[in-house]
Protein backbone atom coordinates (compact mmCIF):
# COMPACT_ATOMS: atom_id res chain seq x y z
CA UNK A 1 0.00 0.00 0.00
CA UNK A 2 1.50 3.53 -0.81
CA UNK A 3 1.09 6.79 0.55
CA UNK A 4 -1.67 8.21 -1.82
CA UNK A 5 -3.96 5.07 -1.16
CA UNK A 6 -3.17 5.66 2.81
CA UNK A 7 -4.60 9.29 2.37
CA UNK A 8 -7.34 8.48 0.66
CA UNK A 9 -8.39 5.68 3.03
CA UNK A 10 -7.67 8.08 5.88
CA UNK A 11 -10.28 10.81 3.82
CA UNK A 12 -12.65 7.72 3.10
CA UNK A 13 -12.85 7.06 6.94
CA UNK A 14 -12.87 10.71 8.13
CA UNK A 15 -16.16 11.45 5.53
CA UNK A 16 -17.76 8.22 6.74
CA UNK A 17 -18.46 9.29 10.15
CA UNK A 18 -16.61 6.48 11.62
CA UNK A 19 -14.44 6.62 14.89
CA UNK A 20 -11.89 4.47 14.53
CA UNK A 21 -10.96 1.59 11.61
CA UNK A 22 -8.55 -0.69 11.64
CA UNK A 23 -6.65 -2.13 8.67
CA UNK A 24 -4.21 -5.21 8.94
CA UNK A 25 -2.31 -6.69 6.04
CA UNK A 26 0.80 -9.22 6.09
CA UNK A 27 2.88 -6.43 5.47
CA UNK A 28 1.45 -3.10 7.35
CA UNK A 29 -0.74 -2.67 10.40
CA UNK A 30 -2.64 0.82 10.44
CA UNK A 31 -5.12 1.89 12.60
CA UNK A 32 -7.18 5.31 11.82
CA UNK A 33 -8.96 7.00 14.61
CA UNK A 34 -11.08 10.31 14.56
CA UNK A 35 -11.92 13.20 16.59
CA UNK A 36 -14.82 11.03 19.04
CA UNK A 37 -14.14 14.06 21.79
CA UNK A 38 -16.24 16.52 19.40
CA UNK A 39 -19.70 15.00 19.99
CA UNK A 40 -19.46 15.52 23.87
CA UNK A 41 -20.61 18.97 23.95
CA UNK A 42 -23.19 18.71 21.21
CA UNK A 43 -24.95 16.04 23.29
CA UNK A 44 -25.03 19.12 26.14
CA UNK A 45 -25.73 21.62 24.06
CA UNK A 46 -28.96 19.45 23.04
CA UNK A 47 -29.86 18.49 26.64
CA UNK A 48 -30.23 21.89 27.49
CA UNK A 49 -32.97 23.36 24.45
CA UNK A 50 -35.32 20.64 25.98
CA UNK A 51 -34.70 22.25 29.61
CA UNK A 52 -35.04 25.93 28.39
CA UNK A 53 -38.28 24.90 26.28
CA UNK A 54 -39.84 23.15 28.92
CA UNK A 55 -40.54 26.03 31.85
CA UNK A 56 -41.65 28.17 28.67
CA UNK A 57 -44.30 26.16 27.47
CA UNK A 58 -45.75 25.47 30.96
CA UNK A 59 -45.64 28.78 32.03
CA UNK A 60 -48.62 30.10 29.57
CA UNK A 61 -50.15 26.92 30.38
CA UNK A 62 -51.88 27.45 33.55
CA UNK A 63 -53.36 31.33 32.65
CA UNK A 64 -54.65 29.82 29.52
CA UNK A 65 -56.67 27.62 31.09
CA UNK A 66 -57.83 29.56 33.96
CA UNK A 67 -59.22 32.09 31.41
CA UNK A 68 -61.65 30.08 29.44
CA UNK A 69 -63.61 28.72 32.48
CA UNK A 70 -65.91 32.21 31.99
CA UNK A 71 -67.45 32.10 28.72
CA UNK A 72 -67.55 28.18 28.80
CA UNK A 73 -71.33 28.46 28.74
CA UNK A 74 -71.05 30.83 25.69
CA UNK A 75 -68.73 28.45 24.10
CA UNK A 76 -71.46 25.59 24.61
CA UNK A 77 -73.74 27.66 23.01
CA UNK A 78 -72.01 28.35 19.95
CA UNK A 79 -70.95 24.83 19.66
CA UNK A 80 -74.33 23.91 20.14
CA UNK A 81 -75.84 26.23 17.46
CA UNK A 82 -73.24 25.60 14.87
CA UNK A 83 -73.54 21.80 15.12
CA UNK A 84 -76.62 22.55 12.76
CA UNK A 85 -74.21 23.76 10.30
CA UNK A 86 -72.15 22.02 7.64
CA UNK A 87 -68.24 22.46 8.31
CA UNK A 88 -66.30 23.18 5.03
CA UNK A 89 -62.81 22.16 5.71
CA UNK A 90 -59.55 22.87 4.12
CA UNK A 91 -58.37 20.05 2.24
CA UNK A 92 -54.63 20.64 1.74
CA UNK A 93 -52.21 22.72 3.98
CA UNK A 94 -51.69 25.96 2.16
CA UNK A 95 -52.16 29.47 2.16
CA UNK A 96 -56.17 30.80 2.59
CA UNK A 97 -57.16 33.75 -0.13
CA UNK A 98 -60.72 34.59 0.00
CA UNK A 99 -60.02 36.61 -3.57
CA UNK A 100 -58.67 35.60 -6.57
CA UNK A 101 -56.39 38.41 -6.78
CA UNK A 102 -55.42 41.19 -4.71
CA UNK A 103 -58.03 43.63 -6.98
CA UNK A 104 -61.11 41.29 -7.51
CA UNK A 105 -63.98 41.04 -5.24
CA UNK A 106 -63.88 37.53 -2.58
CA UNK A 107 -65.40 34.60 -4.24
CA UNK A 108 -67.97 34.27 -1.14
CA UNK A 109 -69.53 36.17 1.44
CA UNK A 110 -71.72 35.76 4.50
CA UNK A 111 -75.25 35.46 3.77
CA UNK A 112 -74.19 33.73 0.06
CA UNK A 113 -76.10 30.94 -1.45
CA UNK A 114 -73.67 28.61 -2.94
CA UNK A 115 -74.08 25.42 -4.64
CA UNK A 116 -71.93 22.58 -4.94
CA UNK A 117 -69.66 23.50 -7.57
CA UNK A 118 -68.93 27.17 -6.27
CA UNK A 119 -65.54 28.18 -6.27
CA UNK A 120 -65.19 29.01 -2.04
CA UNK A 121 -61.60 30.44 -2.18
CA UNK A 122 -57.85 29.27 -3.21
CA UNK A 123 -55.28 27.40 -1.09
CA UNK A 124 -52.04 28.33 -2.21
CA UNK A 125 -49.60 25.03 -1.79
CA UNK A 126 -46.43 25.18 -2.98
CA UNK A 127 -46.49 28.06 -5.81
CA UNK A 128 -49.77 26.36 -6.88
CA UNK A 129 -53.02 28.11 -6.64
CA UNK A 130 -55.96 25.75 -5.76
CA UNK A 131 -59.70 26.12 -5.98
CA UNK A 132 -61.66 24.86 -3.37
CA UNK A 133 -65.17 24.47 -4.98
CA UNK A 134 -68.43 23.42 -2.37
CA UNK A 135 -69.60 20.07 -2.47
CA UNK A 136 -72.81 21.55 -0.67
CA UNK A 137 -75.67 24.11 -1.58
CA UNK A 138 -76.27 26.03 1.41
CA UNK A 139 -75.83 29.39 2.74
CA UNK A 140 -72.38 30.67 4.19
CA UNK A 141 -73.16 31.66 7.57
CA UNK A 142 -69.53 32.32 8.74
CA UNK A 143 -65.86 32.59 7.71
CA UNK A 144 -64.03 30.88 10.35
CA UNK A 145 -60.10 31.64 8.70
CA UNK A 146 -58.64 35.73 7.82
CA UNK A 147 -57.77 36.16 4.17
CA UNK A 148 -54.24 35.69 3.21
CA UNK A 149 -53.64 33.03 6.33
CA UNK A 150 -51.70 29.76 7.07
CA UNK A 151 -54.26 26.71 6.89
CA UNK A 152 -53.78 23.32 8.07
CA UNK A 153 -55.18 20.27 6.42
CA UNK A 154 -58.58 19.53 7.79
CA UNK A 155 -58.50 22.97 9.21
CA UNK A 156 -62.74 24.44 9.11
CA UNK A 157 -62.93 27.00 6.55
CA UNK A 158 -66.49 27.45 6.42
CA UNK A 159 -69.68 27.10 8.11
CA UNK A 160 -73.06 26.45 5.72
CA UNK A 161 -76.76 26.60 6.68
CA UNK A 162 -77.86 23.96 4.47
CA UNK A 163 -82.13 25.07 4.98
Amino acid sequence: MDLKEIQSLIKFVAKSGASEVKLETEELKITIRTGSHTNTPETTIVQQIPMAQAPVAAAPAAPVAEVPKAPSAEEKKSEEDDSKYITIKSPIIGTFYRKPSPDKPPFVEVGQEIKPGDVLCVIEAMKLFNDIESEVSGKIVKILVEDSSPVEFDQPLFLVDPS
